[in-house]
Protein backbone atom coordinates (compact mmCIF):
# COMPACT_ATOMS: atom_id res chain seq x y z
CA UNK A 1 0.00 0.00 0.00
CA UNK A 2 1.05 3.46 -0.94
CA UNK A 3 2.79 5.35 1.87
CA UNK A 4 3.87 8.19 0.17
CA UNK A 5 2.58 11.24 -2.16
CA UNK A 6 4.58 13.35 -4.43
CA UNK A 7 3.75 17.11 -4.17
CA UNK A 8 5.44 20.25 -5.06
CA UNK A 9 5.76 23.52 -2.54
CA UNK A 10 7.01 26.82 -3.46
CA UNK A 11 9.78 28.00 -1.56
CA UNK A 12 7.69 30.61 0.20
CA UNK A 13 5.39 27.39 1.49
CA UNK A 14 9.09 26.65 3.55
CA UNK A 15 9.51 30.38 4.67
CA UNK A 16 6.01 30.19 6.21
CA UNK A 17 6.71 26.72 8.06
CA UNK A 18 9.71 27.71 9.27
CA UNK A 19 8.63 31.05 10.49
CA UNK A 20 5.72 28.45 12.12
CA UNK A 21 8.36 26.43 13.88
CA UNK A 22 6.54 23.29 11.59
CA UNK A 23 9.67 22.42 9.78
CA UNK A 24 12.18 20.08 11.30
CA UNK A 25 16.01 20.48 9.85
CA UNK A 26 18.02 18.69 12.09
CA UNK A 27 16.35 14.89 12.50
CA UNK A 28 18.66 12.07 13.21
CA UNK A 29 18.43 10.40 9.89
CA UNK A 30 20.20 13.49 8.14
CA UNK A 31 23.92 13.63 7.20
CA UNK A 32 26.23 16.06 8.95
CA UNK A 33 27.97 17.54 5.94
CA UNK A 34 28.29 21.43 5.54
CA UNK A 35 28.20 22.67 2.09
CA UNK A 36 30.94 25.46 0.66
CA UNK A 37 30.08 28.68 -0.27
CA UNK A 38 30.81 27.93 -3.56
CA UNK A 39 27.94 24.77 -3.49
CA UNK A 40 25.74 27.34 -1.88
CA UNK A 41 26.18 29.75 -4.75
CA UNK A 42 25.48 27.36 -7.22
CA UNK A 43 22.92 25.69 -5.66
CA UNK A 44 21.02 29.24 -5.88
CA UNK A 45 21.90 30.25 -9.62
CA UNK A 46 20.27 26.93 -10.25
CA UNK A 47 17.37 28.04 -9.05
CA UNK A 48 17.09 31.58 -10.23
CA UNK A 49 17.53 30.47 -13.68
CA UNK A 50 14.46 28.15 -13.09
CA UNK A 51 16.29 25.19 -13.78
CA UNK A 52 15.42 21.75 -11.49
CA UNK A 53 17.26 20.59 -8.47
CA UNK A 54 16.66 17.09 -6.66
CA UNK A 55 13.70 15.56 -5.29
CA UNK A 56 13.36 16.51 -1.34
CA UNK A 57 11.95 13.63 1.12
CA UNK A 58 9.85 15.05 4.30
CA UNK A 59 8.10 13.17 6.98
CA UNK A 60 4.90 14.47 8.06
CA UNK A 61 3.84 13.70 11.55
CA UNK A 62 1.00 15.24 13.91
CA UNK A 63 1.60 17.46 16.73
CA UNK A 64 -1.42 15.89 19.49
CA UNK A 65 -0.60 18.63 21.92
CA UNK A 66 -0.84 21.64 18.93
CA UNK A 67 -2.96 20.12 16.04
CA UNK A 68 0.29 20.93 14.53
CA UNK A 69 2.01 19.17 10.85
CA UNK A 70 5.57 19.25 12.05
CA UNK A 71 7.21 18.54 8.32
CA UNK A 72 10.88 16.40 9.15
CA UNK A 73 13.26 16.86 6.53
CA UNK A 74 14.19 13.75 5.21
CA UNK A 75 16.50 14.09 2.48
CA UNK A 76 17.21 17.05 1.15
CA UNK A 77 18.54 19.47 4.83
CA UNK A 78 21.37 20.84 3.27
CA UNK A 79 19.25 21.74 0.07
CA UNK A 80 16.33 23.84 2.52
CA UNK A 81 19.41 25.42 4.80
CA UNK A 82 20.83 27.17 2.04
CA UNK A 83 17.79 28.58 0.12
CA UNK A 84 15.94 29.54 3.40
CA UNK A 85 19.20 30.92 4.34
CA UNK A 86 19.84 33.37 1.26
CA UNK A 87 16.12 34.57 1.24
CA UNK A 88 16.90 35.66 4.68
CA UNK A 89 20.39 37.65 3.65
CA UNK A 90 22.44 34.99 4.47
CA UNK A 91 24.53 35.12 1.72
CA UNK A 92 25.13 36.14 -2.05
CA UNK A 93 25.26 34.31 -4.94
CA UNK A 94 28.74 34.80 -6.64
CA UNK A 95 29.35 36.76 -9.30
CA UNK A 96 31.17 33.98 -11.50
CA UNK A 97 28.17 31.99 -10.97
CA UNK A 98 25.74 34.66 -12.17
CA UNK A 99 27.05 37.74 -13.61
CA UNK A 100 23.53 39.77 -13.28
CA UNK A 101 22.38 38.33 -9.95
CA UNK A 102 25.65 37.48 -8.42
CA UNK A 103 26.90 39.97 -5.88
CA UNK A 104 23.34 40.88 -4.34
CA UNK A 105 21.78 39.71 -0.90
CA UNK A 106 18.01 38.75 -1.86
CA UNK A 107 16.51 41.77 -0.12
CA UNK A 108 18.69 43.90 -2.56
CA UNK A 109 17.29 41.75 -5.78
CA UNK A 110 14.71 44.39 -6.60
CA UNK A 111 17.21 47.01 -7.59
CA UNK A 112 17.97 44.79 -10.70
CA UNK A 113 14.93 43.22 -11.30
CA UNK A 114 11.79 43.83 -9.62
CA UNK A 115 9.92 40.85 -10.62
CA UNK A 116 12.93 38.38 -9.58
CA UNK A 117 11.73 38.31 -5.80
CA UNK A 118 8.77 36.70 -6.91
CA UNK A 119 9.39 34.18 -8.91
CA UNK A 120 12.15 32.96 -6.73
CA UNK A 121 9.27 33.19 -3.58
CA UNK A 122 7.31 30.54 -6.53
CA UNK A 123 9.85 28.37 -7.90
CA UNK A 124 8.55 24.66 -6.47
CA UNK A 125 10.45 22.20 -5.33
CA UNK A 126 9.46 18.31 -5.66
CA UNK A 127 8.64 16.28 -2.78
CA UNK A 128 7.70 13.38 -1.64
CA UNK A 129 5.56 13.51 1.47
CA UNK A 130 5.96 10.10 3.64
CA UNK A 131 3.19 10.57 6.43
CA UNK A 132 3.44 8.96 9.52
CA UNK A 133 5.71 6.56 8.77
CA UNK A 134 8.04 4.54 11.56
CA UNK A 135 12.08 5.38 10.99
CA UNK A 136 12.55 1.44 10.20
CA UNK A 137 10.25 2.80 7.43
CA UNK A 138 12.32 5.88 6.42
CA UNK A 139 15.65 3.67 6.63
CA UNK A 140 13.84 0.99 4.50
CA UNK A 141 12.97 3.16 1.44
CA UNK A 142 16.45 4.85 1.36
CA UNK A 143 17.76 1.58 1.60
CA UNK A 144 15.75 0.51 -1.36
CA UNK A 145 16.19 3.80 -3.54
CA UNK A 146 20.35 3.59 -3.05
CA UNK A 147 19.97 -0.36 -4.52
CA UNK A 148 19.41 1.56 -7.84
CA UNK A 149 21.94 3.86 -8.28
CA UNK A 150 24.37 3.76 -10.38
CA UNK A 151 27.80 3.96 -9.30
CA UNK A 152 29.39 6.80 -10.33
CA UNK A 153 32.16 7.18 -12.26
CA UNK A 154 35.60 9.84 -11.49
CA UNK A 155 34.56 12.67 -13.71
CA UNK A 156 30.68 12.14 -11.99
CA UNK A 157 31.91 12.03 -8.62
CA UNK A 158 34.33 15.44 -9.90
CA UNK A 159 31.38 17.67 -10.81
CA UNK A 160 29.09 16.43 -7.47
CA UNK A 161 31.81 17.68 -5.12
CA UNK A 162 33.15 21.02 -7.34
CA UNK A 163 31.02 24.32 -8.00
CA UNK A 164 33.76 26.90 -9.11
CA UNK A 165 33.97 28.68 -12.39
CA UNK A 166 36.25 25.70 -13.69
CA UNK A 167 33.71 23.16 -13.39
CA UNK A 168 31.20 25.63 -14.97
CA UNK A 169 33.20 26.48 -17.37
CA UNK A 170 33.83 22.61 -18.70
CA UNK A 171 30.10 22.10 -18.52
CA UNK A 172 29.19 24.84 -20.56
CA UNK A 173 31.63 24.07 -23.14
CA UNK A 174 30.77 20.36 -23.46
CA UNK A 175 27.24 21.00 -24.01
CA UNK A 176 27.63 23.97 -26.46
CA UNK A 177 29.57 21.54 -28.38
CA UNK A 178 27.11 18.65 -27.72
CA UNK A 179 26.24 17.83 -31.05
CA UNK A 180 29.90 17.83 -31.97
CA UNK A 181 31.06 15.21 -30.15
CA UNK A 182 28.11 13.17 -31.28
CA UNK A 183 28.06 13.85 -35.08
CA UNK A 184 31.91 13.38 -35.43
CA UNK A 185 31.60 9.99 -33.04
CA UNK A 186 33.83 11.22 -30.80
CA UNK A 187 31.46 10.45 -27.89
CA UNK A 188 28.26 8.13 -28.06
CA UNK A 189 25.39 9.30 -26.22
CA UNK A 190 26.03 7.25 -23.43
CA UNK A 191 29.62 8.54 -22.95
CA UNK A 192 27.85 12.35 -22.90
CA UNK A 193 25.26 11.13 -19.86
CA UNK A 194 28.41 9.67 -18.11
CA UNK A 195 29.59 13.25 -18.26
CA UNK A 196 32.78 12.26 -20.93
CA UNK A 197 32.31 15.05 -22.76
CA UNK A 198 32.20 17.19 -19.66
CA UNK A 199 36.03 15.33 -18.49
CA UNK A 200 37.04 15.69 -22.27
CA UNK A 201 37.04 19.68 -22.15
CA UNK A 202 37.98 20.25 -18.64
CA UNK A 203 41.35 17.85 -19.77
CA UNK A 204 41.69 20.62 -22.87
CA UNK A 205 41.10 23.46 -20.76
CA UNK A 206 43.81 22.12 -18.41
CA UNK A 207 46.11 22.01 -21.53
CA UNK A 208 45.13 25.31 -22.36
CA UNK A 209 45.83 27.26 -18.50
CA UNK A 210 48.95 24.84 -17.79
CA UNK A 211 50.14 23.24 -20.48
CA UNK A 212 49.66 19.44 -21.09
CA UNK A 213 48.97 16.79 -18.46
CA UNK A 214 48.05 13.40 -17.93
CA UNK A 215 44.75 12.53 -16.95
CA UNK A 216 45.11 11.58 -13.77
CA UNK A 217 45.75 14.87 -12.88
CA UNK A 218 42.14 15.98 -13.58
CA UNK A 219 41.33 16.07 -9.81
CA UNK A 220 44.34 17.72 -8.54
CA UNK A 221 43.61 20.76 -11.20
CA UNK A 222 39.55 20.88 -10.08
CA UNK A 223 40.89 21.40 -6.68
CA UNK A 224 43.51 23.56 -7.41
CA UNK A 225 41.12 26.00 -9.58
CA UNK A 226 37.99 25.57 -7.21
CA UNK A 227 40.37 27.16 -4.55
CA UNK A 228 41.48 29.91 -6.71
CA UNK A 229 40.34 30.80 -10.31
CA UNK A 230 41.62 34.45 -11.23
CA UNK A 231 41.45 33.62 -15.11
CA UNK A 232 38.55 35.70 -17.27
CA UNK A 233 36.24 32.94 -18.38
CA UNK A 234 35.07 34.72 -21.19
CA UNK A 235 38.91 35.07 -22.65
CA UNK A 236 39.18 30.89 -22.34
CA UNK A 237 35.74 30.28 -23.93
CA UNK A 238 36.46 32.90 -26.41
CA UNK A 239 39.78 30.21 -27.58
CA UNK A 240 38.51 27.11 -27.18
CA UNK A 241 35.59 28.27 -29.32
CA UNK A 242 38.47 29.49 -31.71
CA UNK A 243 40.09 26.17 -31.81
CA UNK A 244 37.06 24.36 -32.09
CA UNK A 245 35.51 26.78 -35.18
CA UNK A 246 39.17 26.33 -37.12
CA UNK A 247 39.34 22.43 -36.38
CA UNK A 248 35.66 22.38 -38.14
CA UNK A 249 36.78 24.61 -41.05
CA UNK A 250 40.45 22.34 -41.96
CA UNK A 251 37.74 19.59 -41.82
CA UNK A 252 34.56 20.79 -43.58
CA UNK A 253 33.51 16.86 -43.81
CA UNK A 254 33.55 16.29 -40.16
CA UNK A 255 36.05 13.85 -38.45
CA UNK A 256 33.44 11.28 -38.68
CA UNK A 257 35.42 9.12 -40.85
CA UNK A 258 38.76 10.07 -39.51
CA UNK A 259 41.14 8.96 -36.88
CA UNK A 260 41.01 12.13 -34.81
CA UNK A 261 37.33 10.69 -34.13
CA UNK A 262 39.38 8.75 -31.49
CA UNK A 263 39.04 10.97 -28.69
CA UNK A 264 43.44 10.51 -27.45
CA UNK A 265 44.11 12.01 -30.94
CA UNK A 266 40.92 14.23 -31.05
CA UNK A 267 43.00 15.38 -27.50
CA UNK A 268 46.17 15.69 -29.64
CA UNK A 269 44.62 17.41 -32.76
CA UNK A 270 43.44 20.42 -30.16
CA UNK A 271 46.12 20.81 -28.53
CA UNK A 272 48.49 21.70 -31.68
CA UNK A 273 45.84 23.61 -33.63
CA UNK A 274 45.63 25.31 -29.77
CA UNK A 275 49.90 25.65 -29.61
CA UNK A 276 49.88 27.18 -33.07
CA UNK A 277 47.39 29.62 -32.17
CA UNK A 278 48.33 30.70 -28.91
CA UNK A 279 51.25 28.49 -27.70
CA UNK A 280 51.00 26.07 -24.82
CA UNK A 281 53.20 26.41 -22.08
CA UNK A 282 55.43 23.13 -22.04
CA UNK A 283 55.51 22.96 -25.77
CA UNK A 284 58.23 25.12 -27.79
CA UNK A 285 56.87 28.82 -28.12
CA UNK A 286 57.26 29.05 -31.56
CA UNK A 287 55.88 26.71 -34.65
CA UNK A 288 56.63 28.54 -38.07
CA UNK A 289 52.67 27.60 -38.67
CA UNK A 290 50.87 30.11 -40.57
CA UNK A 291 46.80 29.43 -40.31
CA UNK A 292 45.16 30.77 -43.05
CA UNK A 293 42.24 29.95 -45.05
CA UNK A 294 44.13 29.30 -48.11
CA UNK A 295 45.76 26.63 -46.27
CA UNK A 296 43.21 24.46 -44.87
CA UNK A 297 42.94 22.05 -48.03
CA UNK A 298 46.67 21.50 -47.53
CA UNK A 299 46.46 21.49 -43.68
CA UNK A 300 44.05 18.84 -43.73
CA UNK A 301 46.00 16.66 -46.48
CA UNK A 302 48.51 16.68 -44.04
CA UNK A 303 46.99 15.92 -41.17
CA UNK A 304 45.04 12.92 -42.81
CA UNK A 305 48.44 10.98 -43.04
CA UNK A 306 48.36 9.63 -40.24
CA UNK A 307 45.53 7.20 -42.19
CA UNK A 308 48.18 5.08 -43.44
CA UNK A 309 50.45 4.89 -39.87
CA UNK A 310 46.93 3.70 -38.39
CA UNK A 311 46.29 1.63 -41.47
CA UNK A 312 49.94 -0.16 -41.79
CA UNK A 313 50.31 -4.00 -41.56
CA UNK A 314 53.90 -3.63 -41.23
CA UNK A 315 54.71 -1.66 -38.59
CA UNK A 316 58.39 -2.05 -39.28
CA UNK A 317 57.72 -0.24 -42.79
CA UNK A 318 57.48 2.61 -40.60
CA UNK A 319 59.84 5.71 -40.34
CA UNK A 320 61.13 5.70 -36.71
CA UNK A 321 58.75 9.04 -36.38
CA UNK A 322 55.59 7.50 -37.40
CA UNK A 323 56.22 4.44 -35.20
CA UNK A 324 56.75 6.52 -32.13
CA UNK A 325 53.72 8.08 -33.12
CA UNK A 326 51.71 4.84 -33.35
CA UNK A 327 53.10 3.65 -30.15
CA UNK A 328 51.98 6.62 -28.13
CA UNK A 329 48.39 6.44 -29.92
CA UNK A 330 47.83 2.68 -28.46
CA UNK A 331 49.52 2.52 -25.16
CA UNK A 332 49.56 4.86 -22.26
CA UNK A 333 47.51 7.24 -24.42
CA UNK A 334 46.78 9.84 -21.75
CA UNK A 335 50.24 10.17 -19.82
CA UNK A 336 51.25 13.69 -19.88
CA UNK A 337 54.42 12.08 -21.94
CA UNK A 338 52.61 10.53 -24.41
CA UNK A 339 50.19 13.31 -25.22
CA UNK A 340 53.08 15.71 -25.80
CA UNK A 341 55.16 13.56 -28.38
CA UNK A 342 51.30 12.86 -30.08
CA UNK A 343 51.12 16.68 -30.45
CA UNK A 344 54.15 17.61 -31.80
CA UNK A 345 54.75 14.81 -34.54
CA UNK A 346 51.00 16.40 -35.69
CA UNK A 347 52.89 19.92 -35.69
CA UNK A 348 55.60 18.22 -37.32
CA UNK A 349 53.17 16.99 -39.84
CA UNK A 350 51.85 20.66 -40.25
CA UNK A 351 55.79 22.21 -41.07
Amino acid sequence: MKNYDTRTYSINDFLEWDSRSQLELSPKFQRRSVWTDNARSFLMDTIIRGKPIPKIFIRQKLNIQTRDNIREVVDGQQRLRTILSYVKDGFKISPKHHEQYGGYYFSELVQIDPKIQEQLLNYELSVDLLVNISDEEVLDIFSRLNSYSVILNEQEKINANHFGPFKTLADKLAHKYNSFWISNRILNEQQVLRMQDVKLVAELIIAMLVGIKSSKQITHYYDEFEEKFDIEVHVIEKKFSGVMSLIQEVFPQGLQHTDYKRIHIFYSLFTAFYHIKYSLQNLETSTGIKLITSNFPTINIKLEKIASIFDTKDIKSLDPDASRFLEHSRRATTDEKVRIERTKYLLRLLK
